[in-house]
C-alpha cells in the first residue's frame, strides 16, 4: 500500500475511534499504552539519573541557544500617518505541539523547537514522543523539557503521535506541530495541515561543504562524514575549485569547478540543508550564496556544532527547500496581523483610489461601501 494510503488509513481510523484507535497503534508500533502522560514520578527519575555534569553541559548549551534567538523577537510594526494607524502586530500562538523521535532520540531538539517558542510567548508547550524499548521518555528529553517548564509530555510516536495533537485524542488539540520525524511522521504532518499549521516537511540531512582547495582535508572529510550518520538516506556534497580530497565514503558527491562563480550557481541550485564554505575568503562566497538552511564559515564551524551548541537552530529546509523556506526561528511561532485605525481625513482623502478600482475590477458593493461614508 502507497504510504499516502497507509498514513491516511491510520488517521481516519484515530479520527472515527479516537483514543481506542491511538492505544492500538501505540501498542503495535512502539510497545505502549496507557496512560500516556508522563507522570510526576517519572520526570522527577529522570531527574535523578542524569549526571549533574550533564545537567550542566545542557543548561549552558540551553543558555547559548536562547540567548542567539532572543534577538529574533519582533515587536509590533507602527506607521502613524494623517492621523491614522497602520501596522502588523505579532501574537504568539496560544498551543504547538512538539514531536521528538523516540526510537532515536533527539532531545537537542527540544531545546531548538523550546527556546524560540518561549521567546515568543507560546503559552502552552505539549511533547509526544515514543517510549524507549523501557516503557519510558528518554531522561535527558524530559529533563530538558522540565528546564524549560513543559510538563505535558506524552508517550506516543509515530503517526497516531500526529493525530492525537491535530484532532485533540487524549489531550487537547494544538495550533501549530513542529519536529522532525521518518517519512510517515512527515506524511502525517502534510496530511493534518490545514487542521493545524506545521513547521515544515523535513527530508533526510543534507550537508554541503564549499572548498578553494586550501583548507584541511581531514577536517573536510570529518564534517561530510557527520551528516551520514543520520542514515541512508542523508546526502553529502563536496564542491571544490582546488583538488578533491579522498573521502573515502562513495556516498559523498564530488564536484569540481574551474572556477568559483560556477561553483556558487551549482550550490545555489542544489540549496542545501547545511552548507559550509571552508575557504581563504568565506565571506565573498557567502554573500554570493542565495539558498541554504544554515551557512557555517571557516575551519571552526563544523555543522555538528551547529546542531548542539553554536545556538543557531538545526531545524532547516532540506530537498531544495531552501529556495523558499527558512531556519526555525522565533517568528514560526507568531503570528502576524495586520491592523489599520483610520481617519476621516485620511479615509475621505484616498477613497477614490479604493472606488476606482473596484470599478476595474466589477465590484459594485465594494465601491458602495467605501461610496456611503460621509
Amino acid at each position: 500500500m502507497e504510504m499516502e494510503e497507509y498514513v491516511k488509513n491510520i488517521l481516519n481510523d484515530i479520527k472515527l475511534r479516537g483514543i481506542e484507535a491511538v492505544i492500538e497503534y501505540s501498542k503495535k508500533f512502539d510497545g505502549s499504552g496507557e496512560p500516556f502522560m508522563v507522570s510526576e514520578g517519572e520526570f522527577k527519575e529522570a531527574m535523578d539519573s542524569i549526571p549533574d555534569y550533564d545537567k550542566n553541559i545542557i543548561e549552558r548549551t540551553y543558555k547559548r541557544i536562547y540567548e542567539n534567538h532572543i534577538i529574533q523577537y519582533n515587536n509590533d510594526k507602527m506607521r502613524f500617518f494623517n492621523g491614522s494607524l497602520y501596522g502588523i502586530r505579532y501574537t504568539p500562538i496560544e498551543r504547538i505541539g512538539m514531536y521528538i523521535p523516540g526510537k532515536r532520540p533527539l532531545p537537542s531538539t527540544v531545546m531548538m523547537i523550546g527556546a524560540p517558542a518561549k521567546i515568543a510567548g507560546v503559552k502552552d508547550i505539549v511533547i509526544a514522543s515514543a517510549p524507549e524499548s523501557n516503557g519510558k521518555i528518554n531522561p535527558y528529553t524530559l529533563y530538558i523539557a522540565n528546564l524549560l517548564g513543559i510538563n505535558e509530555v506524552y508517550k506516543i510516536g509515530g503517526v497516531q503521535a500526529i493525530g492525537s495533537m491535530a484532532y485533540g485524542i487524549g489531550m487537547k488539540k494544538v495550533d501549530k506541530i513542529f519536529g522532525p520525524g521518518n517519512s510517515y511522521v512527515n506524511e502525517a504532518k502534510r496530511q493534518v495541515y490545514g487542521l493545524t499549521g506545521i513547521d515544515g516537511l523535513y527530508g533526510p540531512s543534507e550537508v554541503m561543504v564549499i572548498t578553494d582547495g586550501t583548507c584541511n582535508n581531514e577536517y573536510i572529510i570529518a564534517d561530510l562524514n557527520s551528516q551520514l550518520e543520520h542514515g541512508e538516506t542523508s546526502k553529502a556534497w563536496l564542491l571544490t575549485t582546488g583538488k578533491a580530497p579522498v573521502p573515502g565514503n562513495c556516498r559523498i558527491k564530488i564536484m569540481v569547478f574551474s572556477n568559483m562563480n560556477e561553483l556558487i550557481s551549482a550550490a545555489n541550485e542544489i540549496a542545501p540543508e547545511h552548507m559550509e564554505i571552508q575557504a581563504m575568503e568565506p565571506m565573498e562566497i557567502f554573500n554570493k550564496i542565495k539558498n541554504a538552511g544554515a551557512i557555517y564559515m571557516g575551519d571552526y564551524a563544523p555543522v555538528p556544532a551547529g546542531d548542539y551548541f553554536l545556538g543557531v537552530n538545526h531545524l532547516l529546509p532540506t530537498g531544495g527547500t531552501s529556495r523558499f523556506s527558512s531556519a526555525l526561528t522565533v517568528d514560526d511561532f507568531m503570528k502576524k496581523t495586520s491592523f489599520a485605525n483610520v481617519s476621516k481625513s485620511d479615509f475621505m482623502g484616498n477613497r477614490e483610489l479604493g472606488m476606482e478600482l473596484a470599478r476595474i475590477e466589477g465590484m459594485p458593493l465594494h465601491y458602495r461601501s467605501m461610496e456611503v461614508r460621509s
